[in-house]
């Protein structure tokens, strides 16, 4: 069943669990996390970034809603930090039924700018919108980017960005970044920071960035408000290692992608499991269907 942004984050803001948003960067990818939801019982957010759209091309997005529309778990297809308007009227021409403007980059009032014509061009089509307030840290080497030091998001604009802009979700800056930390970095999350947003807010919170933070923190976040949680590098390091795995094998010889890519795709449901039991997300499909 394919959905919308606010439609999957409503039930989870009612119910307190985290829809997963995992980065499909491709057919692979996408299929693993998809059987690992419907086996899980779980909603999911089938999340594109435009580098990703652009190396799969716009017929990704057919291949994502045709499965959509043949399972019986809620879908929504996201574009993930979606960098100019441009790359979201071309995300919503194409049907994605979330889209994120991220101009956390930006002064304040530019930000609340292109985040309010977004709104403007999304929600009469019935398309969500996310926004980013603060900045996202990025530790090198993926597709999601981000900055050298985390800017947190302030509690006390929070709703004020919320009210000037009428986005759907607000990513929010609390001290993770996308990527995997160094061995010798030891993250950790600003719960504090999470617990005045929630405070201050009266819309669903959205976690980037959350691979390598500890998974009690995770949780612990989750029980205090944030509803939707992206996850892109733990999916793809799985997958990638086990490719490695079987073509450092010795049989020089394999090369069909039905014989290289299965047992790739089981790591990557491994763990795409385990992020839907840590976000409570388990058996939560079910609140979405009368």
């Amino acid at each position: 069943m394919l959905v919308s942004g606010k439609e999957i984050m409503a039930v989870a803001k009612e119910r307190k669990f985290a829809v997963p948003a995992f980065n499909a960067g491709s057919g692979q990818l996408l299929n693993a996390v998809m059987e690992a939801c419907e086996e899980a019982k779980s909603p999911v957010m089938i999340a594109i970034h435009p580098d990703e759209l652009s190396f799969l091309t716009d017929s990704f997005v057919d291949q994502v809603k045709f499965l959509a529309n043949h399972t019986k778990i809620p879908v929504c297809i996201h574009l993930d930090h979606g960098a100019s308007y441009e790359q979201v009227i071309h995300a919503i021409q194409l049907g994605f039924t979330s889209v994120m403007i991220d101009a956390s980059h930006l002064p304040y009032e530019e930000n609340v700018e292109i985040s309010k014509k977004v709104v403007a061009a999304a929600h009469p089509v019935g398309v969500s919108v996310e926004a980013e307030l603060g900045t996202i840290g990025d530790t090198g080497n993926t597709v999601e980017g981000g900055v050298s030091e985390v800017i947190y998001t302030d509690p006390k604009v929070a709703q004020d960005f919320i009210d000037k802009t009428g986005v759907d979700s607000l990513a929010v800056a609390i001290g993770t970044a996308h990527g995997i930390y160094p061995k010798d970095v030891d993250p950790k999350l600003r719960l504090d920071i999470l617990e005045e947003i929630e405070k201050a807010t009266d819309i669903p919170l959205v976690l980037h960035g959350g691979s390598s933070n500890p998974d009690e923190e995770i949780a612990k976040a989750v029980t205090m408000g944030v509803n939707k949680i992206n996850i892109s590098s733990d999916i793809k390091i799985v997958f990638a290692n086990k490719l490695r795995e079987i073509l450092n094998g010795g049989n020089s010889e394999i090369r069909e992608p039905n014989v290289l890519f299965p047992k790739c795709m089981e790591e990557t449901k491994k763990v795409a499991l385990e992020k839907i039991k840590l976000f409570n997300s388990i058996d939560q499909a079910k609140h979405y269907f009368n």
